[in-house]
């Protein structure tokens, strides 16, 4: 009996057709909604391997229905989705999808770094409404990025990328991380600060972190208050650190200028959410690493891995490295 394989979400058939060649595989039809849980439980149950999207919740109750399951592959970088515990008290390899994406995310952060501070959303709004009727000084006018201070929080790969396009703009660079770069510091001119002394100095303050105990509700409204009243914030890593409540709080009483956002507490982000009525907050649908080439890379990758378990080799990128089958 061939292993089974089971994908929660619609993907391409080139990509995984060598996963059809050894493995009998089953997929979720729809590309844009996510697997019901039920489903999902079912599955479990039956599969060897499992291909995850982030909004896949694999928590205790699907690990222990997977009585089979030797691989969680997950595509992403983050597995906050994972209950990584549970994984290795049964032996099952949990992957990840890093690296492939770092590039790509780093272009849509800077991408909406730029967009919020120069208020391209809302410009581009106002001509298509037809309301540019003339020029004027101060007509929709934003804010310089060019040698202005960038705090990174948050720097893994991804934020060494950010960091390397904030130097293409003369940005100062500061950047907190749970431990020092040297290598960064020395390459980029990227300064070691502590959360606070990003907090109060820069001008555009970028979070990068993964979502831990730690970090989650980092951004509460005693952090905005910190900020400089220009101050623009962006946030690309998980929504859980923030306070959605207290930055719009922030933003509605002029504590912070602007945000940008491509991650939010519970997604899809409802269109009755508070911070969608701002003009000075810049919304997207979790798109940091949507390229055709990045996502199809990242399809790959969690093939592979799967390929890779379930025949017996070591996986490429396996996120609890203290893994052992059973």
């Amino acid at each position: 009996m061939r292993p089974y394989v089971y994908i929660t979400r619609k993907l391409p058939d080139a990509v995984i057709k060598p996963l059809k060649q050894k493995f009998t595989v089953n997929m979720w039809d729809y590309e844009d909604i996510s697997v019901p849980k039920d489903v999902l439980l079912a599955e479990a149950k039956k599969a060897d391997a499992l291909l995850t999207m982030l909004t896949d919740a694999v928590d205790e109750s699907v690990l222990s229905a997977g009585e089979r399951l030797k691989v969680i592959a997950n595509m992403a970088v983050g597995f906050d989705n994972v209950d990584i515990e549970a994984a290795r008290m049964r032996g099952i390899a949990v992957c990840n999808t890093p690296d492939v994406l770092t590039a790509s995310t780093a272009d849509l952060t800077f991408a909406l770094l730029m967009a919020t501070a120069r208020r391209m959303e809302e410009a581009a709004r106002f001509v298509k409404e037809g309301k540019w009727n003339s020029w004027s000084p101060f007509l929709l006018a934003g804010q310089d990025v060019h040698h202005k201070t960038i705090g990174i929080v948050g720097m893994g790969n991804i934020g060494e990328a950010v960091a390397k396009r904030a130097a293409g703009f003369d940005m100062n660079i500061l950047y907190h991380n749970r431990s020092q770069k040297p290598e960064v510091e020395h390459k980029l001119g990227a300064v070691y600060a502590t959360f606070d002394e990003i907090v109060s100095k820069a001008d555009f303050i970028v979070c990068l972190t993964p979502l831990t105990s730690e970090t989650k509700n980092m951004f509460t409204i005693d952090v905005f208050r910190e900020m400089k009243k220009t101050a623009v914030f962006i946030n690309v890593s998980r929504g859980p650190v923030v306070n959605e409540q207290d930055l719009y709080e922030a933003l509605t009483t002029g504590e912070i200028a602007a945000a940008g956002l491509d991650v939010f507490e519970k997604e899809p982000i409802g269109r009755e959410h508070p911070l969608l009525t701002l003009k000075n907050v810049i919304a997207l649908p979790h798109i940091g690493s949507s390229t055709i080439e990045t996502r199809t890379a990242m399809m790959t990758l969690c093939v592979e891995n799967i390929e890779s378990i379930l025949t017996g080799k070591p996986p490429k990128t396996l996120v609890n490295k203290e893994w052992q089958p059973v």
